[in-house]
This record gives C-alpha cells, structure tokens and sequence, in this order.
C-alpha cells in the first residue's frame, strides 16, 4: 500500500456555509455534486486526499446493462442515457463510447447459465441476446478457442475512468460546486437531531445535510457517527497495455480472461472474476450479514491474512472530532496488485489472442472495492439522523451507474419524486430485519 501525500492545490480554509457537504470526491461523489450544482443547490464536496484516485480510475471503465442485478437494472437504463448527455453537461468527453460487451461460452450448454437473468430482464427490453458458435468468434478475431457462443449486448460500452471523475468534477465546479481536496470530513455535529455542521481538518461547515460517498471509507466514517453500514472490501485488479494491432473490440470477459479496448488503442485486460478479500476486523464485526453472499460467491474470493489485516486491526475505531483521523493517515489507498492473479491473466490473454503476445504493460493497478451484503449500494437517506445521506457500496460496479446513482441522492436530499424506486437501495434494509438477497444470477 502506498501513502500519496496531500495534494498541492487545495484551500487553506473551507467555506463557512453551505447547503450540501459531500464526502468523498470518487465519481459518485462527483456524480452527486454535479446533479446537485445543476440544480442551482450550493454543496461543498471535500475529498481527503486527491479527487478520484482510488477506485474510480483504477477499474475496468465498463459502462454495462448486461449482467446487472435486476434491482439496479431503472437506474441503469437511465445511467445509460446521461452517459450520452454528459460532454453537453460537462463541456468534456470522458471518453464514454457503445461498443458492445460479451460473455463468452466454451461450450453451449455454459449458455444455459444467463438464461435466468435474461427472463428477469424481459421486462427492460434490452438488445441482450445470445450469440452463436461464427458471430462469437467474430467478436474475438483471431482467438484460440473457437468459442461456442456468448452473450452480448450491442449498446453497452465503456468510459475511461482516469478521465471521467475529474471532468465530472470540473463540470460541477463550473456550475457552482465548491470543490476542496486535501480536506478529511472527520464527522458533523448535529442540533435539535439533525445534521448541523459538517467538520473538516480544516475548519467546519454549516450545512442541512451530508452526504457521504466515502467508497471503502464508509462503514468507518458512520461507525464513528453511530450508524451501522455492513461493508466490506475486495481487491480488484487490472492492467493497461500499450495499443495493439487487430484485437476484439469493446469489452469481453470469459473462463480466466477479461478485456477492454480503450480509445487509444490500448486494452485493460485481467482476470473479472478473481478477488482477493483480507480479513479484518470487519470480516467477524459484519460476519452474519455476509453469509448469503458467501454461499453465492465464495469461488470467486481469495481470503487471505496479511498486511491489510494489521493496518485494520491497529487502526484507530473511533475519534472525537477535534482528533485527526483515519483519513488524513490514508490520504489514497493503492493496493499492491495481485501480481500471481496478473501473472496468470497475462499468460491466458497471450493463449488466447495471438495478437497479445506481444503487448507491454504500461501499468499494473488495484483498487479496493466497497461491497454490500447482497451486493447492490445504498444509496439512502439515515432515517434516525435527518439530513444524512449515504450513497456507497456499488460492489465494484458504481463507475457505469454513477451518473444515475448521483441523480437519486440529489432528488433525495432535495426531497424531489425519485426517476427511480429508491426503496431497493434504502439503509434501513440492513437494520431492521429484512432479508438480504444477494441475487445468484450467475455472472
């Protein structure tokens, strides 16, 4: 794990007042800020180390429909369509393009598994469908497997995440948002029980709500606010290539591969379903509420004990707010890649594209991922503190749902009608006994 220093162009001081304080400045973060500067609504999002630079640049850039828990498949949809609208909103192309994505099958009868997600799909009307033995192998020229088919969706895409969540956040800015980087959020005080005053490292903010889009910071934060978030992390992985000559377009993933073209030519290529979990703390703390995701789940988790899980145990639990905290120690958490989980993903994209063999990787990056019990955020309102909000635990697919995820929480906390039921990704689900179904669908 490497420690980044606070970032050189941040505020001495923050603003005295506003409306919105949002913490955490990942794209959903960004996302909510903009939603909520386009609605002429004053918000200050501080973000305690650089904006971005953890989890929202360093995954696959995936924007997808295909293989989305049918809870999240409204918000997705219309993720779709502000995907489309966004470099008119932000002046700037985050590099957002509808390319296609496919799983692929070795054998037919592999198919059968996504038959039960696209019967729950019918409703949505997507261009979903599968694809046979010749249109597969037309999808991924040139492979060694001769796959018998897949499954692929025409209007899914991509959008380039070392891009996306600072443009987002400069197209914010532009319209008004107060954006403060180097600046931990160590909690907020309340009056008469609601959100009073958010206080930062470097001074406090009056405001009317707090939004807290923290990522894999979350749970910690509300600990210390008293509001249970079950959250735990996994390690995801990826590496960027140097362009290459003559391979498949979009993105793709199969049995030890996965890939994704970017716009200049190079690929993010890895392993999409292999991810290292630590034990921690957490692990016993939220044990109980993570037992169907582990029934549903468990192959694809590589536990482990190691340094992450000291760093967690030694570190400090709880904080008064005139205290420094946890997050002005870890301004940006960057993960050692998983290099043996690379290493084999380096060797199964060389079998299988010829055209790979010879690819030099500029980069090899990890990020932590934030994830829920049953693997879908919460993107909520606290309802025992008026005036705070949660939007977190996108379970390693908030990069392509953001723009809509950041739409909900501005209708939330400006008490607007929803474009979406919010009741799926309400907080209280996860305290008040109802059942938590973390959806087997297979992918």
């Amino acid at each position: 794990m490497n420690i980044t220093p606070q970032p050189t162009q941040s505020f001495d001081v923050v603003p005295p007042q506003t409306e919105v304080v949002i913490v955490g400045g990942g794209i959903i973060g960004a996302c909510t800020a903009l939603e909520l500067a386009k609605r002429g609504i004053p918000v200050v999002l501080c973000e305690k180390g650089s904006v971005g630079e953890e989890q929202s640049s360093r995954n696959w850039g995936w924007v997808r429909k295909m293989g989305r828990d049918v809870r999240e498949m409204p918000m997705m949809i219309h993720a779709m369509k502000l995907w489309d609208e966004l470099p008119g909103v932000i002046g700037a192309d985050p590099g957002f393009r509808r390319r296609g994505i496919t799983y692929y099958c070795d054998e037919e009868q592999h198919m059968a598994k996504y038959e039960a997600w696209l019967k729950a799909m019918e409703p949505y009307d997507l261009d979903t469908h599968f694809v046979g033995r010749e249109r597969a192998n037309e999808l991924a020229p040139g492979n060694t497997r001769n796959f018998a088919g897949g499954l692929h969706t025409p209007s899914d895409g991509y959008a380039e995440p070392h891009l996306a969540t600072r443009m987002i956040i400069e197209g914010a800015r532009k319209l008004g948002a107060v954006i403060v980087e180097g600046c931990a959020v160590r909690g907020f005080e309340t009056a008469g029980g609601r959100v009073s005053e958010a206080v930062t490292e470097k001074g406090r903010i009056k405001c009317n709500s707090v939004v807290l889009a923290g990522g894999i910071w979350s749970s910690l934060f509300a600990r210390n606010q008293n509001a249970k978030i079950p959250q735990l992390k996994m390690l995801s992985q990826t590496m960027r290539t140097r362009p290459i000559e003559g391979g498949p377009e979009g993105c793709g993933s199969g049995n030890g591969f996965g890939y994704r073209k970017r716009n200049d030519g190079g690929y993010n290529v890895g392993m999409r379903s292999a991810h290292a979990v630590d034990i921690v703390p957490d692990s016993f703390r939220y044990f109980r509420d993570y037992l169907p995701a582990m029934k549903n789940e468990w192959r694809a988790m590589k536990f482990r004990v190691g340094k992450r899980t000291w760093e967690e145990t030694m570190m400090l639990g709880g904080w008064q707010l005139d205290e420094r905290t946890p997050f002005e120690k870890y301004r940006i958490m960057r993960p050692v890649p998983g290099h043996k989980i690379l290493d084999q993903a380096t060797i199964n994209i060389k079998k299988l594209f010829p055209q790979f063999r010879d690819m030099v990787v500029n980069e090899r990056m990890s990020a932590w991922i934030d994830v829920t019990p049953d693997a879908i955020p919460a993107i909520s309102a606290i309802d025992a503190t008026p005036g705070f909000f949660i939007s977190t635990g996108f379970s390693g697919h908030g990069f392509g749902i953001a723009p809509s995820a950041g739409q909900l929480m501005a209708e939330l906390v400006t008490g607007e009608t929803p474009h979406v039921d919010p009741t799926p990704f309400r907080h209280s689900r996860f305290i008040d006994g109802s059942e938590i179904v973390h959806w087997p669908i297979g992918f």
